[in-house]
């Protein structure tokens, strides 16, 4: 199964990487070529602006100092100064520069510019112009924008972006250039999906070195549960063989009373109280580990008072003490009070006295203090038992987990107290420690913040 999920995560990763490179390249290719264009019609703009700004040149010139030749001319003076300029280029200005602007300027786009007389006869703008059409294409794109309203577009057919713009004097203007021109975000992508497949390349092998540490806690989980279920199995199958054992013991002898095979009665009824047990702490660790515990953390939780509740479970033990020849000690501070719920801190609380009591040894002493201290409540329960060792101290906590491996039940439990305790503990923000040493014996130290 961990396999299986193994794969799932890494085709995941690897599905949501290559989804979300191919929308930012997709983006950055979309940009490029509306860059591209943009700087493709502006280019073709300043070409006609150029040639615009020419035509008004040479007519101021011809109104101060040649209004006799303007006379002679029957023509519009602005349908010939574009076409003086190809042949006197010298009088009239050059066309734009190339080169001398800073780096990063962005490339020269070659741009012809044509002006439509008229008449309906069309003439290059020499220049302006820094490229040249063939005949049949222009005759075509010229026949296209004869009646076409000012603006510009792209000839797709003919492979042209243009640009039409008419003076006051009637007279078009039309710059022309290739689409190629925008055509450098084809290169761009074909170099974004190679840095995207060599992306995606060393994203696999990231994915599959992380995969192994991502699932470790998993991979835990999963061995704990099945741990869980086996050693769930084990306890409860002994209380239900003697339960078996002794129904039929009952059952092959049908002619006695139940009062001659009380034993058999009371032993069955024993271990069924016992597996019920057993049942009740098993289905409250599965509602602490359930994911509705974050639900019941986030529901207003109620004020107790937690030094009437850890006075009210001693004199519940005071018997048990009286009964096991324990001395049982107290120092309680009045007064303290925390949030949470008063059915799980008093199964915090008779977890710990009820260990205590248990495991502090013929004639020994039981020690119950709680306090305030640093904005927490701290209840700490010492009893003088035999030192649990440090191999076991780590792992008292554990679900299922008995120091002393030759207890199967009765005095010694299910190894489950100690878990349930940890787990309320941390469910109302607290948390919960133990330490043993031949000298001071065992001590356990619940933290709960205060109300």
């Amino acid at each position: 199964m961990l396999k299986k999920l193994r794969i799932k995560f890494i085709a995941l990763n690897m599905a949501t990487v290559a989804v979300v490179l191919a929308v930012i390249f997709s983006a950055i290719c979309v940009i490029n070529y509306q860059q591209s264009v943009a700087s493709v019609h502006e280019a073709m703009s300043n070409a006609i602006a150029f040639t615009e700004s020419k035509s008004r040149a040479l007519t101021d010139d011809d109104t101060q100092g040649q209004e006799g030749a303007r006379e002679q001319d029957a023509g519009d003076p602005d349908e010939q100064a574009d076409g003086d300029w190809k042949d006197d280029g010298a009088r009239h200005g050059t066309p734009p520069q190339i080169g001398g602007g800073p780096a990063g300027s962005g490339p020269h786009v070659p741009v012809a510019v044509y002006r439509i007389l008229k008449s309906g006869s069309y003439a290059l703008a020499g220049s302006a112009a820094s490229a040249s059409i063939a005949d049949d294409v222009l005759e075509k794109a010229i026949s296209q924008l004869a009646d076409a309203p000012d603006g510009s577009g792209e000839l797709s057919e003919l492979g042209l972006f243009y640009e039409k713009r008419t003076s006051d004097t009637g007279i078009a203007r039309v710059a022309f250039a290739d689409v190629s021109s925008a055509s450098g975000w084809q290169t761009l992508a074909l170099t974004l999906a190679g840095v995207g497949v060599v992306a995606l390349a060393v994203f696999f092998v990231i994915s599959v070195f992380f995969s192994r540490w991502a699932l470790r806690p998993v991979k835990r989980a999963w061995e704990q549960q099945r741990q869980f279920v086996a050693d769930a199995s084990h306890e409860l199958k002994t209380p239900l063989t003697v339960i078996l054992a002794n129904t039929s013991i009952l059952m092959s002898h049908p002619e006695r009373t139940i009062a001659s095979q009380s034993q058999w009665v009371e032993s069955t009824q024993a271990e069924g109280e016992r597996m019920q047990g057993l049942v009740a702490d098993l289905l409250l660790l599965a509602r602490l580990d359930a994911e509705e515990t974050d639900i019941v953390k986030s529901k207003p939780k109620e004020r107790i008072d937690l030094s009437n509740l850890v006075e009210g479970e001693l004199l519940q033990f005071e018997s048990v003490a009286f009964e096991r020849a324990i001395e049982l000690e107290s120092n309680v501070d009045e007064g303290i009070a925390v949030l949470g719920s008063i059915e799980r801190l008093r199964r915090l609380i008779t977890t710990l006295l009820d260990n205590a009591c248990k495991y502090a040894g013929d004639n020994g002493k039981a020690r119950v203090e709680l306090h305030a201290q640093n904005g927490n409540a701290c209840l700490v329960v010492h009893n003088t038992g035999s030192l649990i060792p440090a191999e076991d101290l780590q792992h008292v906590f554990d679900r299922f987990y008995r120091a002393d491996k030759a207890r199967t039940g009765g005095a010694g439990g299910f190894g489950l107290g100690l878990s349930i305790a940890k787990e309320v503990a941390e469910e109302h923000g607290g948390t919960i420690t133990a330490k043993s040493s031949d000298e001071e014996g065992t001590t356990f130290t619940a933290t709960l913040p205060t109300a």
